[in-house]
């Protein structure tokens, strides 16, 4: 009998322990969890979703290249005034620039004019061609097409800045994607997303085609991106700068 009380004494013993150790040195750290564990599938979800949630929200389907004229609208230019949005990246001669989810290559070229090589990248091969096409008519040297996967951005090393405008909410393997292309970042390389707010009900985009503020920031945090600069002059969208920091 006392033997087993013994026994019983050790075995709890070890438990307190194991478990305490446990306590103490497993945490939540979402960079460290398996694909299946930070998304969630679910089969009520909204019509405009694939019915897979990142870090709770639901994953936009992707306009297909059909839509190419709808990148092309006059509107964009008071909508969204590229132009601002382009000088509030304070680009440098020597920049390598990524546009990931380029489409028709709407920030491509004008960035071309004021960078030494701009990789526009895409899923779609027919969006790539449309760039291709039109680098070829208008004799543009330094953009060069990428076509992508869905969970790599097969961009070389050494990239000083990757801009997605009203792009990043289509990824349906966001943590993958982003996984990739801060790898690809040089030590300072800078992230930049570009979203319609979804703070604000009144902007005439759908609700899962917008982003707020505090769901970018989440996502990148969980990829080690800090906030290095929030700017919101531009008429309907947040303009969001996260920095790479020593830790990627």
């Amino acid at each position: 009998m006392l033997f087993k009380q013994k026994f019983f004494l050790i075995v709890s013993f070890l438990i307190v322990v194991f478990c305490g150790f446990g306590l103490l040195n497993f945490t939540y750290d979402a960079s460290v969890l398996a694909p299946e564990e930070y998304y969630q599938i679910r089969s009520l979800h909204s019509r405009d979703g694939i019915g897979k949630f990142y870090l709770g929200r639901e994953i936009a389907k992707v306009m297909g290249h059909q839509e190419m004229l709808w990148l092309e609208r006059p509107s964009r230019r008071f909508t969204e005034k590229p132009d601002d949005l382009i000088t509030a990246l304070h680009l440098k001669p020597t920049d390598l620039v990524a546009d990931i989810g380029a489409g028709t290559g709407y920030f491509s070229f004008p960035m071309a004019n004021l960078v030494e090589q701009v990789f526009a990248v895409d899923v779609q091969p027919e969006m790539l061609g449309a760039i291709d096409f039109l680098a070829e008519e208008n004799q543009v040297k330094n953009v060069t097409t990428i076509l992508a996967t869905e969970t790599d951005p097969k961009l070389p090393n050494a990239i000083d800045l990757a801009l997605m405008v009203d792009a990043y909410h289509e990824f349906s393997c966001p943590r993958e994607m982003m996984e990739n292309l801060v790898k690809s970042l040089k030590p300072d390389g800078r992230v930049v997303l570009v979203e319609y707010r979804r703070e604000n009900p009144l902007i005439p985009i759908k609700a899962l085609h917008k982003m707020t503020r505090r769901q970018a920031e989440k996502e990148m945090a969980a990829l080690g991106l800090v906030p290095e600069e929030i700017i919101e002059t531009l008429p309907q969208q947040h303009l969001m700068i996260f920095q790479k920091t020593n830790s990627n």
